[in-house]
């Protein structure tokens, strides 16, 4: 029976996400009001019965490493054959890495001595649920080097996708982008991967050498287009979030209060896990009047919210108004305080009266700790 190994990038794109990875990494950014970003990546593997994962990060790993703790909310183990964080002390990298495959040689031990015929990376800011098993078993049938986990319909010619490719009528790409708005013919790929595990170090070892850091690029699609790479793509067609910017995150977490989308991500058969929080259920005042929101435990709100997202341990005064907000564990948002299109990191504190307007487009960011 062939089995895989798991990688996760936990950071490679923490500076397109602003404040939001100010002290985290992006692994680590709350949502949905109670998960994390690498619970999805995570329970995807841990669904598949992948339980060697490495996770390669390189700085602002603290709040990561609180959350995922022994990893046991996900049936896995922190150990030497569980799950192993891979900060750059640990192998003499302490430069930021410029692309996946530069990141991959903090995780060369941990390939060298893995006894997993197969490797599956991913990024935390694609968030779906993913069935790896079916990914691992297309893989496997194709007989290519390398398969791109890909979603259809999510291409528009106007965001910049890291890797898109186009498809012929039998499904085998026929075209390639790297860092390109892609038009809408084009699959974009989820920065999940199925590889040979031996095949993986081979490449590793072979670029870093030649200053090739990309892997989409200097691997994927430059060995397409030379004919020394054949490439596989998976299609999934379910809910797909993608969280690459400040802009992404408001978007996607206002489209959880459609049930489809809800339903799409969360689902029964793919189940998304996280670190528990037993918390008192949510106490609504008697001025509480909460509408077309996502609220999570341990709160008390007496005051207005419409279309928002609330985290846990949250206190909304009487008076107080959100309208489209994103707000973190522990805020506090003062009597009469008015906010509009606004994303309130951990741990906020909103006086009274104050008012706070962004909007769809541009929502207004708040920074953990800060008083308004």
């Amino acid at each position: 029976m062939k089995t895989a190994m798991g990688i996760i990038f936990s950071n490679v794109y923490d500076s397109n996400m602003g404040g939001l990875t100010e002290a985290r990494t992006s692994a680590a950014i709350p949502f949905a009001g109670r998960y994390r970003q690498i619970d999805f990546a995570l329970s995807n593997m841990a669904n598949a019965m992948i339980h060697h994962i490495g996770i390669v990060t390189k700085y602002n790993y603290e709040s990561l490493m609180n959350h995922i703790g022994s990893c046991e909310e996900w049936d896995l183990e922190m150990e030497q054959r569980g799950v192993v964080l891979l900060p750059p002390f640990a192998t003499g990298h302490m430069g930021v890495y410029r692309g996946k495959l530069e990141a991959l040689y903090t995780a060369l031990d941990v390939l060298e001595h893995s006894s997993q015929d197969y490797v599956v990376l991913t990024d935390t800011t694609v968030l779906a649920a993913v069935d790896y098993a079916a990914a691992l078993q297309a893989h496997i049938d194709s007989g290519c080097d390398i398969t791109v986990i890909a979603k259809p319909d999510k291409a528009d010619g106007k965001r910049v996708n890291t890797l898109s490719m186009k498809l012929d009528q039998n499904g085998k790409p026929i075209d390639m982008t790297v860092d390109f708005a892609a038009p809408k013919e084009y699959l974009v790929s989820m920065g999940m991967f199925v590889i040979s595990r031996e095949l993986l170090i081979r490449i590793i070892r072979e670029t870093a050498p030649h200053g090739k850091y990309h892997l989409e690029r200097d691997f994927i699609m430059d060995g397409f287009i030379n004919g020394t790479v054949s490439v596989n793509v998976f299609r999934f067609e379910g809910v797909t979030l993608f969280n690459g910017s400040v802009q992404e995150y408001y978007e996607n977490s206002m489209a959880l209060m459609d049930e489809t989308t809800r339903h799409g991500l969360f689902r029964t058969d793919i189940p998304i896990y996280t670190k528990p929080r037993d918390e008192v259920p949510t106490v609504y005042g008697e001025g509480a009047q909460i509408t077309d929101s996502l609220v999570a435990d341990g709160s008390y709100l007496d005051g207005c919210c419409k279309h928002s997202v609330l985290f846990r341990e949250i206190t909304l005064e009487r008076g107080a108004r959100l309208d489209g907000c994103v707000v973190m564990q522990g805020c506090k948002i003062g009597t009469g305080a008015d906010l509009q299109c606004v994303i309130l990191d951990k741990d906020v504190v909103v006086r009274p009266y104050v008012r706070l307007v962004g909007t769809p487009e541009h929502p207004l960011y708040v920074r953990k700790g800060d008083t308004v």
